[in-house]
């Protein structure tokens, strides 16, 4: 089901706001109509209503409050006129406004593959998208590549005739090479597309790069990608043009794919969750994923690039759900700022963690903790696992940014310790806070000659050596310690109790109240 809040969600990429919804943000959306000046055309109470040819004040008046569609889209200024709102209280549509320069047409394509079909084209490259560069091809004369805002190659023409060096790296490893973005960004073209319509004409810049015609692909103020096309100086007028139409259909072929992977992403996300908090038919939803019903990790993953942790996040995010089915291995979901990945254990989840790195900015920091391997039903202890194994990382008790629960089981045991520590779950009185209290008011170093005579296992010479003081020092100092807390350190339950009871000590040492 589509809700007007998935909608506003989807076109907010496209600076369209929502400035009201007299029935709610979960008004469900089934339909699209397009609204014809010239004649009345009958709309459903689930449709979205494109308000087409209403240019003025009065016409958006009348249209709001005549129809009975669930929501009417309008071109126009941000704040509306109030006959526009009073219009849209009296008919319950909710209204939003599209900035003038996104067309039509990619409203239509966009909200037709969200509303009506959920399905859209392939998220990785629509097929219709590869006829587009066929067809600017054809025109300009010149081999064509569709590319996206990261540089990789959506599409391509058929005509891949006598390409230079570059073209041919672009297309087999899907993305430009990194010496020729260099000398493309040196040169100004990421600029020019970022803020001009216009196609450009770029010379050779580099050995094995020939001319390249490059146009922006853009929907109203937003950059969606580029077409670049392979010249030879002069370039035809009818080219110039050719590049803006084809364009102008690639921004199509691009918003419709994007809805349509918006919707599997969320789709996807929900049933991950309901894995994780073991509210799902597991076997069910594990099939619909296409995930096999055994040997399964959890993967819980933080990124972060300077203080933008969120948009890190969501980069993650859109990587790690590119493509779709059998062409990757995981099925992830988004929660705040942590990705969850579940994976199939024959996939290695390090593995699988380089690969998701290689696709990220290398300015983007990435912490992973991976969890224990796991039946449907354990799912939620796995997440839990990946969850604490990535908070041993935030907490220093592991350097490694990727930290396994197979092999650092104990830090995370030591980190629940702390938390249970930290919230009053363990005693607050007893020989560790005795002596820890000696140490504060004496200067005395009792709980770290504890500490390496435990560690040694009782072995008092490694203990010294550890500790750099003579044997007789460690004699006496534990001498010390039976006398002012009255343990027996032969007893072995006491000093398995010790051990856990110095293991709970957060490094910097807990509050004087604890222990």
């Amino acid at each position: 089901m589509v809700t007007l809040e998935r909608l506003v969600d989807v076109l907010g990429g496209l600076g369209t706001r929502l400035v009201c919804a007299p029935r709610g943000r979960d008004v469900e959306l089934r339909g699209l109509s397009l609204h014809d000046p010239t004649e009345t055309h009958p709309t459903s109470p689930t449709d979205v209503l494109l308000g087409i040819g209403t240019g003025s004040v009065t016409a958006a008046t009348r249209l709001v409050r005549g129809t009975t569609a669930a929501a009417v889209i309008l071109h126009g200024p941000p704040e509306l006129d109030e006959r526009v709102l009073a219009a849209a209280r009296s008919s319950g549509a909710a209204v939003l406004v599209v900035d003038p320069a996104v067309p039509w047409s990619h409203l239509a394509g966009l909200i037709h593959t969200l509303v009506l079909s959920g399905q859209g084209p392939s998220r990785d490259v629509p097929g219709d998208l590869f006829a587009v560069a066929d067809a600017i091809a054809a025109v300009v004369g010149g081999p064509v590549t569709i590319e996206d805002l990261q540089s990789r190659v959506l599409a391509y023409s058929n005509r891949q005739d006598d390409v230079d060096a570059a073209r041919v790296q672009t297309i087999l490893g899907r993305r430009v090479p990194p010496d020729v973005l260099k000398a493309l960004a040196d040169y100004g073209v990421f600029k020019h597309l970022a803020n001009s319509d216009e196609p450009l004409l770029v010379p050779a810049l580099t050995p094995g790069l020939l001319g390249r015609l490059i146009v922006a692909i853009r929907a109203g103020r937003e950059l969606l990608g580029s077409v670049w096309v392979e010249v030879t100086p002069p370039v035809r007028p009818q080219a110039y043009s050719a590049m803006v139409d084809g364009a102008r259909t690639a921004a199509l072929h691009l918003l419709r794919a994007r809805a349509g992977a918006d919707l599997e992403r969320r789709a996807e996300a929900d049933a991950v969750l309901s894995l994780l908090d073991g509210t799902a038919d597991a076997p069910g939803t594990l099939s619909r994923l296409g995930l096999a019903a055994a040997g399964l990790r959890v993967v819980a993953l933080h990124a972060h690039a300077g203080m933008n942790e969120h948009g890190a996040a969501l980069l993650a995010f859109e990587r790690a759900t590119s493509g779709f089915g059998w062409s990757r291995p995981g099925r992830s979901a988004l929660l705040g700022n942590v990705l969850y990945t579940v994976l199939p254990d024959d996939n290695p989840a390090r593995d699988w963690l380089r690969s998701l790195l290689r696709e990220l900015p290398a300015d983007v920091a990435v912490h992973a903790g991976i969890g224990g391997r796991a039946t449907p039903a354990d799912l939620p202890a796995s997440r839990l696992e990946a969850e604490e194994c990535l908070a041993t990382r935030v907490a220093g008790l592991v350097e490694a940014d990727t930290v396994d629960y197979d092999e650092h089981w104990a830090q995370v045991l030591l980190l629940r310790l702390r938390t249970a520590a930290e919230a009053g779950r363990l005693p607050t009185r007893g020989p560790v806070a005795d002596l820890l209290r000696q140490d504060t008011e004496h200067g005395t170093e009792y709980l770290a000659t504890l500490r390496a005579w435990l560690a040694a296992g009782g072995d008092g010479r490694a203990a010294a050596r550890k500790l750099a003081v003579h044997p007789n020092t460690l004699r006496y100092r534990l001498r010390k310690i039976e006398q002012l807390t009255a343990l027996r350190l032969d007893d072995p339950d006491q000093r398995l109790a010790l051990t856990v009871g110095l293991a709970a000590l957060p490094a910097q040492g807990p509050r004087k109240d604890r222990w």
